[in-house]
């Protein structure tokens, strides 16, 4: 990746409900042990998300309440309860994320099934890989509430990894540098969100979504859907149902 894209891609990591590298408090911290929960195959009777999306099609997602047991509570309450239908993906960036889940609309709204904010979850077995469900967050790093985003980068080089390293101080595994270079993915987020779900059918409906025509928004980000791109429900169901 040319070191322009770099700047870009850490300006636009930075502007998802702003955060940096360090100084976040994180309520868990699972170690990388090898395994990557998000590519495996989901259990039987494992609780799985049907969004659809109007116009556009439905997106499956698997979720792991072991690594994030508050932000996967906190969703599938709100989906049943239908907090998110009718709402739409108010932010959009190819080769970024989708995000929503602010019945605003406005990406400043919004809240948890508790009222309050609450704190990033962890692990270092999920990742933002393409296809990754994780929590949108204000600075406070205790801010989670409604909103979340699903990554949909295709594209990750070893110099992106390698300048990911030189910026974060930390030394990325060799297995999950193989695997953002297999499967693409957003790794400068890694250990400031929470992720907590993966896309396992749909990801050509957050395709189409990530390359509708957009406009500006009022921070200079090519990011607003000219047509609202709206959550019709999310319905829950089980695997193998």
């Amino acid at each position: 990746m040319k070191a322009a894209k770099r700047v870009i891609i850490g300006i636009m990591a930075a502007a998802l409900l702003v955060t940096g590298f360090a100084g976040c408090k994180k309520s868990s911290v699972e170690k990388f042990d090898g395994s990557f929960p998000q590519f495996t195959e989901p259990e039987q009777g494992e609780d799985i998300a049907v969004m659809t999306v109007k116009g556009y099609g439905t997106i499956k997602i698997r979720f792991f309440k072991k690594q994030a047991p508050k932000a996967v509570e906190n969703f599938i309450t709100h989906a049943k309860e239908g907090y998110y239908d009718n709402v739409k993906f108010h932010r959009v960036i190819e080769d970024f994320m989708i995000q929503g889940g602010d019945p605003e609309g406005t990406g400043m709204g919004g809240e948890s099934i508790w009222g309050e904010g609450f704190g990033i979850e962890i692990s270092e077995n999920l990742r933002h890989f393409r296809g990754a469900l994780a929590m949108a967050r204000a600075q406070d790093p205790n801010s989670n509430g409604s909103q979340f985003f699903i990554v949909n980068a295709k594209t990750v080089t070893d110099s992106d990894l390698d300048y990911m390293e030189q910026n974060s101080g930390e030394e990325i595994p060799d297995e999950v540098r193989e695997k953002y270079k297999e499967v693409g993915g957003y790794p400068y987020l890694d250990g400031n969100y929470t992720v907590f779900g993966q896309v396992i059918e749909g990801m050509d409906v957050v395709d189409k979504i990530s390359a509708c025509d957009k406009s500006y928004s009022s921070t200079g980000e090519l990011s607003v859907p000219n047509q609202d791109v709206v959550i019709e429900k999310i319905e829950m169901t089980t695997y193998g149902k």
